[in-house]
């Protein structure tokens, strides 16, 4: 085999799309979108090279307009689980032995396929099977997972060079990077279909074979990615993709001896279940399992007294109603000095009164549907309770219909205590809840954010006055893994924020980042001798 130090091509952000009126690429979105509306599709679970099809199915629907169904899906039981498991294993060994430039190579295609002829049909899926918006799925299926894709690439081949600064006269040390031992579990989420797909890539770019389990929100897109995976060259075995019940699977995964990680992206509940589950199994693996993964957040934004209002209001309305609420990194709580209360407020009004909200095949609603009737349930009860409690003010939304669509108005409450119910708890949907507080206050409102929730995934700072910055960065400094400086706190772009949080939301391993890789790899020291000893006797044993 031929051999070298292989420099990939350097990684760029992928440009955005703006999909405006006239545009080519609104075109070709909404002919997507018509395309795939047309039909129903009938979805297998991939398993080694065989696309398998079971009796019992599962449907997919348009949240925004759930009478409409976009496909059935076939639902596996253990004996599929067990089968996944062992088509990985079968699988391993080619694939570690495969030259990581090969690698790279599927991946780097499979990122140029979803920039080129796959952009709009995956955009189209997302839109329709997760109810998002044209420019929310750019951002998301298109331009982050591009950007996994090809900046994942890059950070593998400087993992790859990384080795020991010194060796002596007469040795060689060096570093290789082996994939785990076993295989992988990727346990993906709704939200966003560049997740759903770079948790088994990352772990399947390090040399790792995946079982990979969706869902069931997002298998419409998860499918259309296995297509694009195998389009690209990946062989059979390496990622396998099932639906199947969640303790069920989770049965048959935690129980083998192969586990060797999962790397996650869900509910803080379910991952320490799971984290629990495999400390009371781990007598059992081959090797101590990799856990990485990014849950929960009760994201913040913070208004000082000196902040520009019309870059607060722009950051809330944003931050908190884009894609409904639905991102783990959404503001759900703000606290705002009372001074500019008054004028934030006006602005946010303004600016919520001019939302639309519908389906998202019209591209002037910026508003659509929450995933399914079991998030419309919870987040009604929430805004029930709002309007009947005490101290608590609706000042915009609070109305919710399901006849159609699972669609819930973005709703604010403005709360007199800031520990109320919806300042605490994570709601995953389109309420925000604001306090005000008095300018003075500023330093305790700081102590009361750092100690309010239990998460710390994101938050944002609003001001103008340097000291009060320096000040706020400092003591939320555990409050959130991505902190936002007079922005949004979403947003996150890959190999420019590394996305993650600690506290109960997550590990902190830090999605777009070489950090997440590093814990898909096993390093092997070597170190080889040229001029090895021949007498076990030290210099210091010499008699004077």
């Amino acid at each position: 085999m031929l051999k070298g130090f292989f420099n990939v091509p350097t990684p760029v952000n992928e440009p955005i799309l703006n999909y405006g009126p006239g545009s080519k690429e609104r075109d070709l979105l909404k002919e997507a979108l018509a395309e795939a509306r047309s039909h129903q599709q009938d979805i297998p679970m991939y398993i080694g090279g065989k696309t398998i099809h079971t009796d019992k199915k599962g449907k997919v629907v348009a949240p925004h307009d759930h009478q409409h169904i976009l496909a059935q899906y076939s639902i596996g039981d253990k004996t599929h689980i067990a089968q996944a498991i062992d088509a990985a294993l079968a699988a391993k060994e080619d694939w570690e032995n495969l030259s990581w430039e090969h690698r790279a190579a599927i991946f780097l295609k499979a990122a140029d396929l979803i920039a080129g002829k796959y952009r709009y049909k995956l955009n189209a899926a997302t839109m329709l099977g997760q109810s998002k918006n044209a420019y929310q799925a750019e951002i998301d299926a298109a331009c982050e997972l591009i950007d996994f894709l090809r900046f994942n690439v890059s950070y593998m081949a400087d993992i790859y060079k990384q080795q020991p600064p010194v060796s002596p006269r007469g040795s060689w040390n060096r570093v290789e990077q082996r994939p785990l031992e076993g295989f992988v579990f990727a346990l993906t989420p709704f939200n966003f279909t560049a997740i759903a797909a770079n948790l088994p890539a990352s772990a399947a770019m390090m040399g790792n074979v995946v079982v990979w389990k969706p869902a069931d929100t997002q298998v419409y897109a998860a499918n259309l990615l296995m297509e694009i995976f195998r389009e690209a060259g990946l062989p059979d075995g390496v990622v396998n993709l099932v639906y199947a019940d969640g303790p069920e699977t989770g049965d048959v995964i935690f129980n083998h001896p192969d586990f060797a990680g999962i790397h996650f992206t869900g509910s803080t509940k379910v991952f320490q279940e799971i984290w629990k589950t495999i400390g009371t199994n781990i007598h059992k693996y081959r090797s101590y399992p990799r856990i990485v993964g990014e849950t929960g957040g009760k994201d913040f934004i913070l208004v000082h007294p000196s902040a520009q209002t019309d870059i607060a209001s722009t950051a809330i309305v944003r931050g908190a109603f884009e894609y409904q609420g639905q991102k783990c990194s959404a503001a759900s709580r703000v606290y705002i000095a009372e001074s500019i209360w008054p004028e934030i407020k006006e602005l946010m009004l303004r600016d919520l009164a001019t939302f639309k909200m519908g389906g998202t095949e019209d591209f002037t609603n910026f508003i659509n549907a929450v995933i399914d009737e079991r998030s419309f349930d919870k987040l009604a009860k929430y805004i029930d309770q709002a309007k009947q409690d005490e101290g608590v003010e609706i000042i915009a939304g609070g109305n919710y219909d399901k006849s159609k669509g699972y669609f819930v108005e973005p709703t604010v409450l403005v709360v007199n205590d800031p520990k109320y119910t919806t300042m605490c708890e994570e709601l995953f949907g389109p309420v925000l809840t604001v306090y005000v507080y008095a300018d003075q206050d500023f330093e305790s409102i700081l102590e009361v954010i750092d100690t309010t929730s239990p998460y710390a995934l994101t938050g944002a700072l609003i001001a103008q006055d340097r000291y009060a910055i320096d000040k706020a960065s400092h003591a939320l400094r555990n409050s959130a893994g991505n902190f936002y400086i007079n922005d949004k706190c979403t947003g996150a772009v890959v190999g420019q924020q590394p996305f993650g949080g600690a506290r109960g939301s997550g590990t902190n391993d830090k999605a777009g980042s070489m950090i997440n890789l590093l814990r898909w790899v096993s390093p092997r020291t070597i170190k080889e001798v040229f001029e090895s000893p021949t007498d076990y006797r030290y210099p210091f044993l010499a008699e004077d």
